[in-house]
Protein backbone atom coordinates (compact mmCIF):
# COMPACT_ATOMS: atom_id res chain seq x y z
CA UNK A 1 0.00 0.00 0.00
CA UNK A 2 2.81 2.39 0.78
CA UNK A 3 4.01 2.10 -2.83
CA UNK A 4 0.85 3.83 -4.06
CA UNK A 5 1.70 6.98 -2.12
CA UNK A 6 5.12 7.50 -3.72
CA UNK A 7 5.66 9.83 -6.66
CA UNK A 8 8.82 9.79 -8.67
CA UNK A 9 10.55 12.91 -9.91
CA UNK A 10 9.67 11.73 -13.43
CA UNK A 11 5.98 11.86 -12.54
CA UNK A 12 6.37 15.40 -11.26
CA UNK A 13 8.24 16.52 -14.39
CA UNK A 14 5.61 14.98 -16.66
CA UNK A 15 2.80 16.64 -14.70
CA UNK A 16 4.44 20.05 -14.94
CA UNK A 17 5.04 19.56 -18.67
CA UNK A 18 1.36 18.68 -19.16
CA UNK A 19 0.32 21.78 -17.23
CA UNK A 20 2.66 23.91 -19.34
CA UNK A 21 1.30 22.42 -22.57
CA UNK A 22 -2.27 23.02 -21.41
CA UNK A 23 -1.45 26.65 -20.65
CA UNK A 24 0.15 27.05 -24.08
CA UNK A 25 -2.92 25.70 -25.86
CA UNK A 26 -5.18 28.06 -23.92
CA UNK A 27 -3.22 30.98 -25.33
CA UNK A 28 -4.39 30.19 -28.80
CA UNK A 29 -7.07 32.70 -29.58
CA UNK A 30 -9.45 32.77 -32.52
CA UNK A 31 -9.30 35.62 -34.99
CA UNK A 32 -12.53 37.03 -33.56
CA UNK A 33 -11.11 36.92 -30.03
CA UNK A 34 -7.92 38.66 -31.17
CA UNK A 35 -9.90 41.39 -32.89
CA UNK A 36 -12.09 41.91 -29.84
CA UNK A 37 -9.06 42.08 -27.55
CA UNK A 38 -7.44 44.76 -29.71
CA UNK A 39 -10.65 46.80 -29.91
CA UNK A 40 -11.28 46.51 -26.17
CA UNK A 41 -7.66 47.33 -25.35
CA UNK A 42 -7.93 50.51 -27.42
CA UNK A 43 -11.08 51.44 -25.50
CA UNK A 44 -10.21 50.51 -21.92
CA UNK A 45 -6.46 49.93 -21.87
CA UNK A 46 -4.97 47.31 -19.58
CA UNK A 47 -8.23 46.56 -17.77
CA UNK A 48 -7.92 42.85 -18.43
CA UNK A 49 -10.93 41.83 -16.34
CA UNK A 50 -13.20 44.07 -18.42
CA UNK A 51 -11.82 42.58 -21.62
CA UNK A 52 -12.15 39.02 -20.26
CA UNK A 53 -15.77 39.75 -19.39
CA UNK A 54 -16.49 40.12 -23.09
CA UNK A 55 -14.87 36.82 -24.09
CA UNK A 56 -16.61 33.75 -22.64
CA UNK A 57 -14.28 31.17 -21.15
CA UNK A 58 -11.26 33.48 -20.92
CA UNK A 59 -9.68 34.83 -17.77
CA UNK A 60 -8.08 38.20 -17.28
CA UNK A 61 -4.75 36.45 -16.69
CA UNK A 62 -4.97 34.57 -20.00
CA UNK A 63 -5.75 37.73 -21.92
CA UNK A 64 -2.98 39.71 -20.25
CA UNK A 65 -0.48 36.93 -20.90
CA UNK A 66 -1.63 36.69 -24.52
CA UNK A 67 -1.38 40.46 -25.00
CA UNK A 68 2.07 40.65 -23.47
CA UNK A 69 3.36 37.75 -25.54
CA UNK A 70 1.83 39.07 -28.75
CA UNK A 71 1.89 42.87 -28.59
CA UNK A 72 4.29 43.84 -25.83
CA UNK A 73 7.34 45.77 -26.93
CA UNK A 74 10.52 45.02 -25.07
CA UNK A 75 13.08 47.77 -25.15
Amino acid sequence: MADLDHSTSTDIVLDSEEDHNNQESKLQFSEDEETLIVIMFNLVGERWSLIAGRIPGRTAEEIEKYWNSRYSTSE
